[in-house]
C-alpha cells in the first residue's frame, strides 16, 4: 500500500504543479530535447484514443481499482506482486483522481498529461506506474512463474500434457515407473 500512496501523492503533485505552472502553448525543453513539459488534457485513453468516452474509461478504471483491492490484495503473498500491485493502484488511482475531480465535470474529467519524450506521447506519472506496473506483472507471471500467492507454477509442455490426457503417471528422463 506504501507505493501505492506515495504514486499517488506523486501523481497528484506533479499534476497539481503543471496545470497550474506550465503553459501549453510554450513548452518547458529540459535536457537538450530529451524532456520537454508540454500541458495538456487528455479526454481519452493512451495516445488520445477514444476521446468522447471518458466516462467509460471512468467506469472501467473505478472496476479495474475494486478487482485488485477486492480480489487480487486478500491473495497477495509475494513482495514483488506487493509492488506491481502498488504501481497498478498508483497509476489507475491517478488517472481517476483527475476524470471524477477535474473540468469539465465528474465522471468527464480530462487527464492532466506533460512529460514528453523525443517522439513519444505526452504522459503521466499515473502513467509511468502503470507501465512500470505492466512490466513487473509480465515479468513475475510470465517469465518468473509467481503468482499473487507466491506460488511457483510449473509450465506444461506437450509431454506433459499427453501424459495427463492418457491418464499415465509422467515421469522425468531415467525414471522407470514403479
Amino acid at each position: 500500500m506504501l507505493v501505492a500512496a506515495a504514486g499517488l501523492v506523486l501523481d497528484v503533485i506533479t499534476k497539481h504543479l503543471a496545470a497550474g505552472r506550465l503553459d501549453p502553448y510554450n513548452p518547458v525543453v529540459l535536457f537538450g530535447g530529451l524532456l520537454r513539459l508540454q500541458l495538456i488534457r487528455n479526454s481519452g485513453a493512451a495516445f488520445s484514443l477514444g476521446e468522447g468516452y471518458t466516462p467509460v474509461f471512468a467506469v472501467l478504471a473505478a472496476a479495474a481499482l475494486l478487482f485488485v483491492i477486492i480480489a487480487l490484495l486478500p491473495r497477495l503473498r509475494h513482495s514483488g506482486w506487493a509492488v506491481a500491485l502498488g504501481f497498478l493502484m498508483a497509476g489507475v488511482a491517478g488517472n481517476l483522481v483527475d476524470r471524477i475531480f477535474r473540468e469539465p465535470g465528474f465522471f468527464r474529467g480530462h487527464v492532466v498529461d506533460f512529460l514528453q519524450l523525443p517522439h513519444w506521447a505526452i504522459f503521466n506519472v499515473a502513467d509511468m506506474c502503470v507501465c512500470t506496473a505492466a512490466v513487473m506483472i509480465v515479468i513475475l507471471a510470465i517469465f518468473r512463474n509467481i503468482s499473487v500467492g507466491g506460488e511457483h507454477y510449473a509450465r506444461k509442455g506437450p509431454a506433459d500434457r499427453q501424459t495427463e490426457e492418457n491418464g499415465a503417471e509422467s515421469t522425468t528422463p531415467g525414471q522407470s515407473r514403479s
